[in-house]
């Protein structure tokens, strides 16, 4: 058991770690420190605290009608999950992973779910009202990491420093950005949240997350979330990275969490 929980861990950890395939960052923006100001740093409140389900392998989050939707990864773990915020309840779970398939992120739009695994290059389309089976797929010829979306295009990573804009009915690229701060590309970008016009991407292996402007792929911001999980909370070799980004636009509320963490997090930021 010792072993399998190790091999589990690795495989996490380097599971959004293999950029080999992705294409060249986008340089038509020009040289990557020319006019790019420091990303101001943005600053939070915890408002409130909630249980996690520890054996969720969080990729994605989404909020909708009031429902927590979660995708986990892990190989034969990987799931599609609707959950209870207030008591962290799993109400639904539609497990998806095989020994080939690792669950990745997940957006809402137009009442479809789309969620994206990591090397296998599928996107899974469910319909809001089943999650319990796919009603379609799509191929992704990259890795997919994270998953959001603007109201009206698909936004996808791939753990290099692009994000592309997709094209939701047949999954095409329209267009890509390069991300880049004043120190130059920032890769690694993985869970995905389109909030209030940018988008707030988790850095894969830190407690960061990067406010990019979606048009030029500017990071104009970043959050510190270092002291967010307490060490009591961690269980050595399974406790795994920070991960994981939900927005109510009604309330303005940020949910936060990450792989195997016991907690989720509220946040209202300042």
């Amino acid at each position: 058991m010792k072993r399998l929980l190790t091999l589990l861990f690795i495989a996490g950890l380097f599971a959004c770690n293999d950029n080999t395939d992705h294409p060249p960052v986008d340089t038509s923006l020009g040289p990557v420190t020319a006019g790019i100001p420091a990303p101001v740093t943005l600053t939070y409140n915890v408002i409130a605290q909630h249980a996690h389900d520890t054996s969720a392998y969080t990729q994605g989050l989404q909020l909708y009608n009031g429902k927590l939707y979660e995708a986990t990864g892990d190989f034969e773990n990987s799931s599609l999950r609707i959950t209870d915020i207030p008591t962290g309840r799993v109400e639904q779970i539609h497990k998806m992973g095989t020994n080939k398939i690792f669950g990745e992120g997940i957006t809402i739009l137009n009442d479809s779910i789309y969620q994206l695994t990591w090397q296998s290059h599928i996107v899974y389309v469910y319909s809001i009202k089943d999650i319990s089976k796919p009603v379609k797929t799509f191929n992704w010829p990259y890795e997919g990491w994270g998953i959001t979306n603007d109201g009206k295009e698909l936004i996808v990573s791939d753990g290099s420093s692009n994000i592309y804009f997709v094209n939701p009915t047949d999954f095409k690229i329209r267009t890509m950005v390069g991300v880049q701060s004043n120190s130059g590309p920032v890769t690694q970008l993985n869970e995905l949240e389109y909030i209030d016009g940018f988008v707030y991407a988790n850095v894969y292996t830190t407690n960061t997350i990067v406010k990019i402007e979606p048009e030029s792929g500017h990071v104009v911001g970043m959050l510190n979330f270092n002291n967010l999980l307490q060490p009591t909370d961690v269980v050595e070799n399974r406790t795994d990275y920070f991960n994981g980004i939900a927005w109510n636009p009604e309330t303005k509320i940020m949910y936060v969490t990450g792989k195997r963490w016991p907690k989720l997090f509220e946040i209202r930021l300042n």
